[in-house]
């Protein structure tokens, strides 16, 4: 199975685009499908929620709380491991942390520029056609 932690930015994209052929949308696609099993902690959560109910995003407060309650739901909570380098957004610190808690997770991102430049990070293009090369071989 493949583990994932989603960045705000990837959900966020994903629900103001018109484009369901779009990479954001297709993770969010893909999450549903349950082609993947997210990964969270409290911290990751609560910034989903304050994120996803700003106004500026003018997205429907029930669409954004069933996102998050499905991600909670079937997800995994998990404990950040620590990492004592730096990171060029503090904020995106918990995201990166999450990810390297499990050595079979990615962290999925639209910002690469965020965070260490590792395997473990990949665009949402790039974690669609893994997840689908996956599926195909699976079949």
């Amino acid at each position: 199975m493949i583990y994932a932690v989603i960045d705000i930015n990837v959900l966020v994209s994903a629900l103001i685009t018109h484009n369901k052929e779009a990479a954001t949308a297709m993770v969010v696609k893909l999450l549903l499908e349950e082609s993947f099993i997210p990964l969270y902690d409290d911290d990751i959560i609560e910034e989903y929620v304050e994120v996803l109910h700003r106004p500026k995003f003018n997205l429907l407060s029930g669409v954004a709380d069933s996102l998050i309650s499905y991600i909670v739901e079937h997800g995994i909570e998990t404990s950040r491991s620590t990492l004592l380098e730096s990171m060029p957004d503090e904020d995106d610190r918990v995201f990166y942390e999450v990810a390297l808690s499990n050595l079979e997770s990615f962290l999925v991102t639209g910002n690469l520029k965020h965070y260490p430049q590792t395997p473990k990070v990949v665009t949402p293009a790039d974690f669609v056609n893994m997840v689908e090369g996956l599926q195909k071989k699976e079949k």
